[in-house]
């Protein structure tokens, strides 16, 4: 049975092509920089944004329009035909890679035991549908955060019953993650924070996120996994603020509580945008570290205050993103997952389509001009230019820590007052872009 009749295969038609839906600038097998497209985004479908999410907002209710949710009352045969869904959708769109959260795939029951009955009938039909058509699981995860036991946190709640909880669903994800070979597993800590401090004990709760983080690393060695952790970035939305803030605050909480190697970063924009910051920049600070796991590909809306989730249109974000883990050498274990939900008036099924594909297609024109970038070095010529005074003389001595405050005291002392530098060329570089866009 076919739940898009309607709808074929996506296939590359080019830029020219007036067609919705198809691809006009991501062609999967078209080689950029050594390797093909697909390979460079490695595209990935959230389950909970294409199959679960119904239009709901903070101000009104369900507006899609699914038909195949309309088959059943019965939740888990709901799940079921979800999974076929899923994986037609993936096929005839070219997707290569999924992720989900545990209650995204299966109903949750009245107790442990039997959601997790209802988990194991959706991943074996998971299971056969991932041997059928090649398609592979990115990351799967654990929802700490939706049900009213998480209101006041997961490993932060002042309950150790939910604590333990918390504990336990991590297990049972990480089994099926596990089961399915996904590449990988990401905590996002979605209510691990606080509200105010008139009511946290703030150092019990970070040392308790540590605790379930070791935690998990124990059993995953314990069952063998050999994906990667990730650990997600978001500063506040549920939380006023929260541990993971950024990518700077999630690096130094690694290093506190000795996890560093254990972990990397997968990075949304939108929770980039949220924090103060650009995406790039939360790259560049993850990779320097050489931290930069995966990536989540939205972006949100500066005029509204909250994390939007959008499908990314924005050329110029998807150029610097692309920029920043082709410098990074690539993608390892992670890749680009839609973590994005299409607009409440945008409710038809061929929607998900359209937004996908107008997604994949922003990322590999981003990636095209990026490559481009790269290979004239317009930015790293720059930038090697910029600081060449740390190559010789007594910058090089800085650099390879040769002088202190008192040999930079007497270099100084007798030279005349600076009061030249060279131009930053902010402006330069920022057309140079523009340039590389519309050549």
């Amino acid at each position: 049975m076919s739940y898009f009749e309607k709808i074929g295969e996506i296939k590359y038609e080019g830029s020219k092509s007036k067609n919705p839906l198809a691809f006009k600038y991501y062609n999967p097998n078209e080689v950029v920089l050594g390797k093909t497209m697909k390979e460079h985004l490695r595209f990935s479908m959230a389950y909970w944004h294409t199959l679960t999410y119904m239009g709901i907002d903070p101000f009104g209710k369900e507006t899609m329009d699914r038909p195949w949710d309309l088959l059943t009352d019965d939740p888990i045969e709901k799940a079921k035909i979800r999974v076929k869904v899923a994986f037609e959708f993936m096929e005839k769109i070219g997707i290569e890679y999924f992720c989900f959260h545990d209650v995204d795939i299966a109903p949750q029951g009245d107790t442990l035991v039997e959601t997790n009955k209802n988990l194991d009938i959706i991943v074996d039909l998971i299971e056969k549908e991932m041997q059928r058509t090649g398609i592979k699981l990115l990351w799967g995860t654990a929802n700490l955060f939706s049900h009213k036991r998480f209101m006041h946190g997961a490993s932060t709640s002042p309950n150790a019953d939910v604590f333990a909880y918390a504990a336990a669903q991590i297990k049972k994800a990480l089994e099926i993650t596990n089961r399915l070979n996904g590449l990988g597993y990401t905590f996002w800590g979605g209510r691990e924070g606080y509200e105010t401090l008139l009511n946290t004990d703030m150092k019990l709760e970070q040392d308790n996120f540590a605790r379930l983080l070791q935690m998990a690393v124990d059993y995953a060695k314990e069952i063998e996994f050999k994906g990667q952790f990730y650990i997600e970035p978001k500063p506040k939305e549920p939380t006023k603020h929260q541990y993971d803030y950024d990518s700077a605050t999630v690096i130094s909480f690694l290093k506190t509580y000795n996890l560093i190697d254990h972990f990397k970063l997968n990075i949304e924009t939108n929770h980039a945008t949220l924090s103060g910051h650009t995406v790039n920049h939360e790259i560049r600070v993850a990779a320097e570290a050489g931290l930069l796991g995966s990536l989540d590909a939205n972006q949100g809306d500066l005029l509204l205050g909250w994390d939007t989730d959008q499908f990314p249109t924005n050329l110029y974000d998807t150029i610097l993103t692309m920029y920043e883990v082709i410098r990074a050498g690539g993608f390892k274990t992670g890749g680009l997952n839609f973590d994005a939900k299409i607009r409440r008036g945008s409710f038809k099924p061929e929607d998900l389509f359209i937004a996908h594909i107008a997604g994949m297609d922003t990322f590999a024109a981003g990636l095209k001009i990026a490559a481009k970038l790269w290979e004239d070095r317009v930015f790293e010529d720059n930038l090697k230019e910029r600081y060449q005074s740390y190559q010789a003389g007594i910058g090089k001595k800085i650099v390879e820590n040769k002088v202190g405050l008192k040999e930079l005291e007497a270099y100084i002392m007798d030279k005349k007052m600076i009061d030249e530098n060279d131009s930053g060329k902010q402006e330069y570089l920022e057309a140079l872009i523009n340039q590389y866009i519309l050549r």
